[in-house]
């Protein structure tokens, strides 16, 4: 990982942040640019190839994330706002590259320079307040991929720590899965859906103003869990809580 302090990332904005929370990539852009660093933005990214690789395609996981290592070849630096992301990219691309040593050298590498937002601002660049400024209950939940996945817990909070006006709540088990994970809330709806409505009934028990956490895929299933049951608590991601631009 880090040694030094970089002057330049490289964004990796995720599907669902680019297809459904566009304002989230704005937001990652501008927490980084406060820290002084120029941010590059690859047009050939897609995906990293995590939903077919969740769902046991393997195959086609590969020649997806083969795209993704020939456009982030020469990225110094990569953060991506996702959780599940980085998660692929740290954890899972070495081993699915296992039988092809050069591409297997090239995930490893790219592992090795990979961070997800929170974990960035926090350890590579020591910085946790943005001057953000969000007036309510907030409580935090820990997606799946972020804390299991990486063992990243807190600084997320300690992110939240810094943001003038807001209460941490914490509700019972933060770590309680949303039920999404990708192709698994289709495939396994009931499943899903039983898991989204004890994570519901866990937020609703502290009475927040909104949720955070840092996956877009555990935004839109709780926010659409929430939406339908009537609730007026927001769902936001950490990068629109922490910079105030949710509140602007």
């Amino acid at each position: 990982m880090m040694t030094s302090t970089p002057s330049e990332v490289t964004l990796f904005i995720s599907c669902l942040t680019d297809t459904f929370f566009p304002g989230v990539g704005e937001d990652t852009v501008w927490l980084l640019e406060q820290c002084g660093l120029r941010v590059k933005f690859p047009v050939g990214q897609t995906c990293c190839g995590q939903p077919p690789f969740n769902a046991g395609y393997h195959t086609e996981a590969c020649e997806i994330a083969s795209h993704f290592l020939e456009v982030f070849a020469n990225a110094e630096v990569i953060v991506t706002p996702s959780g599940s992301c980085a998660t692929m990219l740290r954890v899972e691309y070495p081993h699915l590259f296992a039988n092809d040593p050069h591409k297997q050298a090239l995930a490893k590498t790219i592992a090795s320079r990979t961070y997800e937002l929170s974990e960035f601002l926090v350890h590579v660049m020591g910085k946790t307040d943005f001057g953000g400024r969000f007036p309510g209950r907030v409580t935090y939940h820990e997606a799946c991929h972020l804390s299991r996945g990486l063992n990243i817990r807190e600084e997320p909070r300690q992110l939240l720590a810094q943001v003038e006006g807001l209460e941490l709540v914490e509700m019972d088990d933060p770590d309680w899965c949303c039920g999404f994970g990708g192709a698994f809330a289709v495939k396994q709806a009931a499943i899903s859906g039983a898991m989204l409505a004890e994570k519901l009934r866990r937020i609703q028990a502290v009475a927040p103003d909104a949720v955070v956490t840092t996956d877009p895929g555990c935004i839109m299933h709780m926010a659409g869990g929430l939406q339908r049951l009537g609730q007026p608590i927001q769902v936001l991601h950490l990068a629109q809580v922490i910079s105030g631009r949710a509140y602007a």
